[in-house]
């Protein structure tokens, strides 16, 4: 059901003489069977069976169970830096576009190319007998104008009231244009369009954009080179959008047509203002003669002047209103309105009901009066009353869908009647539409009055019919996605009644349309209707209660989002359709989902390919103690296949010492940087707490007034003494061990070490005269045998540890230590053979003037 061109395989015969269905198909288009079965009818459409499902419907949700699998159209696409796989089942796939898939520079088309687009950018010509072309009256002063202004460079922006001949207007300053800008002359529909889809149809009609969207920057940067004299009809906008249209293409002179009801430009944009107005009396009388095709009686002349003055000069009127003077003609029977060669059928026997009776009191029983003036004034219900049956159908189903009116292809589906695509041109003879772009609209005011009389009485109704048709239509695989996208609005409009789902499966069969055409959207790079029919599937998902399209409709938001950029946009719709689709248990829409997050995790985080950067978490740097080395890491780090290893014994102070990470095999490493740090950041907080504790040590054991090098075990140092050092007391000689006295018990400040001597010199003496081991400075050191090895366990934290000797121990014969020296103490005093212990720091429970330890 080609728009274009019918042919065979419009009726499911994909194949014609010679030639596969495969042949025809556009390069970029694949397709393959669906990968899941299709699921069974629960609200689908009243018309379709289970036992008259065809394939190309098998794959919607609602169609019914069919035997073989269904065909799925796939198509590849680069958008910017990502490269798009359309995918109808499960969710388009986004990635970043792999090295040599990139597009090249795109070229511009040639002046041929350029005129066969806009040639097929036309709305179609209408079947049955042209109407003879009508001339543009008392607008001659105004072309010139506007020639002239769009010759020097300038925009201009031309105000005329809805059926005033703005868009014949357009069409003669086209045609002087023609050789005036290196890049010709751009037609383009403002009706429902955005700046940036105007933007994007600017830059369609001048490069080849097979398969390829650019991003915005890049957009930008090719449409500010484009030099054309763009006709932009039905413009919508105005002010900071209308401004920024202007300041994309400052090589571009644009002619817009907007109503008076428009939003005007901003005072900066520079626009030239043209106020188109009505008709003259003469004018208006000549055009008429012109479309009825014969000289106006004096009667009708009459009438014509008070429609004139009613209709203040607009040509639709005098359009219309000579379509209702040869429908008179033909109820009159006239020989002009008939063909001689055809036998003569009476007009009033297809006159529907709304028709006025005919007028008695004539011999033959046609003559028929002339319309009222309120009837030449809206003369829509009078005109559709004498129309066909299937003319009338084609009306009430424009008038469901806001105005817009079905190819003429989709008629003979739509009305049930094989004939019914000559009813375009019967409506286009009345002056009841409107071109807009490539399609027909009803003309002004045209809806309004057919509404009026009960056209919208089944609104909803053909609505539904047209949304059924539509999603056959569009999910067939002989259907182009270009040939979709120009039905874009009539699909659209076709949802726009099923949404609020007034009626039982209404909100389903906008579900089932909106499946079938968002893809075609898609591929036929039509976004903007892609967004729309995308929020308007979602919502008739959420209210028929279908929980997996919505999160299909939400899959489609999120690649959208994440196309032109809205990161926040499109991770909130992707973790909504992966919560969607893991509720219904669907594993291979949950990975597409997953993989698009994951981009869009890339790409916030400003480096392609890589992973979000992991801050170190609370708890974790210099100067949090040693603690925090061994602890396990928490939060982001937390990983059970990933194991550091650290050394147990307290590192040699210096810049070489750190942690060493364990590599453990591990499926994902994202993180692995980020775990290097951590573990450098424990490795320097070790390393600042034994540098802390060294310089804490030399900084409480240095002492200028100590007489020895050595504390021993048989000296109690003195904190009460008001001096600066400890100096030991005298211990007791040969002081017999007391059983009864208890050691105190060590603590974190302090350990037991084995003495260099096995007794306290005799020497020693509170007034800190050096003891008789170290006194001499010529003794002999002492032997490798000797006690004055250094202690086999070193404190691991003190507040004032022992320091070294400066000078050795001079007692070479001095006895060896015990066998068991390292023993921890007890409670009771050590029997005479254990060693003595060195205390490493001050302990206040010792006396000075006792001669023995003492329990605190």
């Amino acid at each position: 059901m080609d728009p274009i061109d019918r042919g065979p395989e419009e009726y499911g015969h994909d194949e014609r003489a010679g030639e596969s269905a495969d042949s025809a198909r556009p390069p970029g288009t694949e397709i393959v069977p669906a990968a899941v079965p299709a699921i069974p009818s629960h609200a689908g459409p009243a018309h379709i069976t289970p036992a008259q499902v065809t394939p190309a419907l098998a794959h919607l949700k609602g169609a019914g169970p069919v035997t073989t699998p269904p065909p799925v159209r796939t198509v590849q696409l680069i958008s910017g830096e990502y490269l798009l796989t359309v995918n109808p089942v499960d969710g388009s796939e986004i990635e970043l576009c792999p090295p040599g898939r990139q597009p090249d520079a795109p070229t511009r088309r040639t002046a041929a190319e350029r005129a066969d687009l806009q040639r097929a950018g036309r709305p179609s010509v209408p079947p049955g007998p042209a109407a003879p072309p009508l001339p543009l009256l008392e607008r001659s002063a105004e072309r010139e104008r506007l020639a002239g202004l769009l010759g020097r460079g300038r925009s201009v922006r031309l105000t005329g009231a809805p059926g005033s001949g703005r868009t014949a207007l357009l069409e003669a300053v086209a045609a002087d244009c023609a050789d005036l800008a290196p890049d010709g002359v751009v037609r383009l529909s403002g009706h429902r369009r955005t700046t940036t889809e105007l933007l994007y149809e600017l830059y369609a009609a001048v490069h080849h954009s097979a398969r390829c969207r650019p991003d915005r920057a890049g957009l930008l940067e090719l449409v500010h080179g484009i030099g054309a004299v763009v006709v932009l009809d039905d413009l919508e906008l105005g002010g900071d959008a209308l401004d920024e249209l202007l300041a994309a293409t400052p090589e571009c002179a644009y002619l817009l047509a907007a109503t008076p009801d428009t939003d005007p430009a901003s005072a900066d944009a520079g626009l030239e203002e043209v106020a188109l107005g009505g008709l003259g009396r003469g004018s208006s009388l000549e055009l008429l003669e012109r479309v009825v095709e014969r000289p106006l009686t004096d009667e009708e002349a009459n009438w014509a002047g008070d429609l004139w003055f009613e209709s203040e000069g607009l040509p639709v009127r005098f359009v219309q209103a000579g379509a209702l003077l040869r429908q008179r003609d033909q109820l009159r029977g006239s020989s002009e309105a008939s063909d001689e060669f055809e036998p003569f059928v009476r007009p009033f026997e297809r006159v529907s009901d709304d028709a006025p009776a005919l007028t008695a009191g004539t011999p033959d029983g046609y003559d028929i009066p002339l319309p009222t003036l309120g009837e030449g004034a809206a003369p829509a219900v009078l005109l559709a009353s004498r129309l066909t049956e299937a003319a009338r159908a084609t009306l009430r189903f424009a008038v469901a869908l806001g105005g817009e009116v079905p190819h003429q292809a989709h008629l003979p589906a739509l009305v049930g009647d094989t004939h019914a695509d000559a009813a375009l041109g019967e409506l286009m003879s009345c002056g009841l539409l409107t071109p807009v772009g490539a399609r027909y609209r009803l003309a002004p005011g045209v809806v309004t009055q057919l509404e009026a009389k009960g056209y919208a009485d089944d609104a909803v109704a053909h609505a539904h019919t047209a949304a059924q048709h539509y999603a056959w239509w569009a999910a067939h695989p002989s259907v182009t996605p270009e040939r979709v996208a120009a039905e874009a609005d009539a699909i659209l409009a076709a949802m726009g009644p099923l949404v609020p789902g007034q009626e039982a499966g209404h909100p389903s069969a906008a579900v089932l349309l909106a499946r079938s055409a968002a893809p075609a959207f898609l591929a036929g790079l039509h976004w903007g209707a892609w967004e729309r029919v995308l929020r308007s599937g979602s919502e008739a998902a959420r209210i028929a209660g279908e929980v997996a399209e919505e999160a299909y409709f939400h899959h489609e938001l999120g690649v959208l989002a994440l196309c032109v950029g809205n990161l926040d946009r499109a991770r909130a719709e992707l973790e909504a359709s992966i919560g969607m689709r893991g509720a219904v248990a669907d594993k291979v829409g949950t990975v597409a989902g997953r993989r698009a997050l994951a981009l869009v995790t890339d790409r916030e985080s400003g480096r392609p390919g890589t992973s979000v950067p992991l801050a170190l978490p609370p708890g974790v740097g210099p100067g949090s103690g040693p603690e925090a080395s061994s602890a396990p890491a928490s939060g982001p780090f937390s990983d059970e296949n990933v194991t550091l290893v650290s050394r147990q014994e307290p590192p040699a102070p210096g810049p070489g010492h750190r942690t060493v990470p364990v590599p453990v095999p591990h499926r994902r490493r994202p993180a692995l940087g980020a775990r290097r740090n951590l573990v450098a950041a424990g490795a320097g907080a070790v390393l600042a707490a034994v540098l802390g504790t060294v310089v804490t040590l030399g900084a409480t054991s240095g002492s200028d007034n100590a007489p020895t090098d050595e504390v021993r075990t048989g000296q109690s140092p003195d904190a009460d003494n008001g001096e600066g050092d400890l100096p030991a007391d005298q211990p007791v000689d040969d002081a017999p061990p007391n059983p009864d006295v208890q050691l105190p018990a060590p603590s974190t400040s302090g350990s037991a070490v084995p003495s260099d001597s096995p007794s306290p010199s005799d020497s020693a003496s509170p007034s800190g005269t050096p003891s008789d081991s170290a006194s001499s400075p010529d003794d002999t050191p002492s032997k490798p045998g000797s006690p004055s090895t250094p202690p086999s366990k070193p404190p691991t934290s003190s507040s004032k540890p022992p320091t070294s000797p400066s000078t050795p121990p001079s007692s070479p014969s001095s006895p060896s230590p015990s066998d068991d020296p390292t023993e921890d103490p007890t409670d009771t005093a050590p029997p005479p053979s254990s060693p003595q212990t060195t205390v490493s720091g001050p302990n206040p429970s010792l006396s000075e003037t006792s001669p023995e330890p003492t329990v605190a």
